[in-house]
């Protein structure tokens, strides 16, 4: 299993730089960003930043949408973070719920989402690429002609059909190992009958990981289902909630879900977090002492997870990156 950290935009650019050279250091090999430019400062100057600071570490949006973007500009900066970091650079990619509708506008539906991640990948190789509107075809000549895996955010059955079919991986924006096991079922089923080989596919768990007391980790990491709830919220309003589409255990738990303040997402002030259970912080993240880490870690990896991707959102972060490089890391990958 692979390790990463994921950044809100929040940390200075002095810490930011410590905590990813500690990370490397310590056998993680991925730093993702939040890229949602209204609510946190842009992810991609620090991107840059940090390719400067590390030898290793692979990094990139967790995550960008196909809107916010003029796709030629995407295409643009991605290539060069390629060539400036001799190939570290992923796309994490989703429909843009929050850089979206904190602007007032609807996120992109999952046909642009499929069409970005071709269309983009293709123009950082260097090709000819057409795409939307634009009269004239873009080629990126001075591309070195990197092949950027793409990775895409998803939950319902149609976001991970798109992952399977479209994409280098998932993201998993929770750390429960059977609602993992039905995700990553339905991402290698639509790559199956796309005709990809499914061995190869990646399966990301991101969420809040915490050492201490079960009520201690709780309070830290509350803001977290709330996060995930929302988006739940949508695929049961698309869906129904007993469609059979849905996982009961997903859908009960937002019954008492009353809106969501888009200005504090991801936050532990936003307003609407009284719905949520001790039971469902602890299920949704990875909480407690090493040996709880080390043991649902592994219920992760033999429920498919390739990648644990820890948002450093909840404070102790250093304690957190040296924990898992001591004790954590080794003990999974031994």
């Amino acid at each position: 299993m692979e390790f990463g950290i994921c950044f809100k935009g929040f940390s200075s650019p002095e810490r930011t730089r410590t905590l990813v050279r500690q990370a490397e250091a310590g056998g993680f090999t991925y730093c993702w960003f939040y890229d949602s430019h209204i609510l946190w400062r842009d992810c991609y100057a620090p991107i840059a930043m940090c390719i400067e600071h590390t030898k290793n570490m692979r990094f990139g949006p967790c995550v960008t949408n196909p809107s916010v973007r003029d796709w030629s500009v995407a295409a643009s900066m991605f290539a060069s973070l390629a060539l400036q970091s001799e190939g570290r650079i992923d796309i994490g990619l989703g429909r843009g719920d929050s850089s979206m509708r904190v602007m007032g506008k609807n996120p992109a539906n999952l046909a642009k989402v499929a069409s970005f991640t071709h269309k983009v990948k293709a123009m950082a190789r260097g090709e000819e690429v057409r795409y939307e509107d634009c009269p004239e075809p873009v080629q990126l000549q001075w591309s070195a002609g990197h092949e950027i895996p793409v990775w895409i955010a998803a939950y319902g059955p149609k976001a991970l059909a798109t992952a399977g079919e479209h994409a280098d991986g998932v993201i998993l924006q929770i750390a429960e190992p059977g609602l993992i096991t039905w995700f990553t079922a339905q991402c290698h089923k639509a790559a199956e009958e796309a005709g990809k080989n499914t061995s190869t596919f990646r399966v990301m768990s991101a969420a809040p990981a915490y050492f201490g007391t079960l009520e201690e980790c709780i309070e830290a990491t509350r803001w977290f289902p709330a996060m995930v709830g929302n988006h739940v919220a949508d695929i049961v309003e698309k869906y129904g909630q007993d469609s059979g589409l849905v996982p009961i255990s997903l859908t009960e738990y937002i019954e008492k879900r009353r809106g969501y303040d888009y200005s504090k997402h991801g936050q532990s002030d936003n307003p609407f977090l009284d719905f949520i259970t001790p039971e469902i912080v602890e299920s949704f993240c990875v909480l407690g002492s090493t040996e709880d880490h080390i043991t649902k870690l592994k219920a992760l990896e033999a429920a498919g997870v390739t990648q644990f991707n820890i948002y450093l959102d909840n404070g102790d972060e250093e304690n957190i990156i040296a924990k898992y490089s001591r004790e954590v890391i080794p003990a999974i990958n031994s």
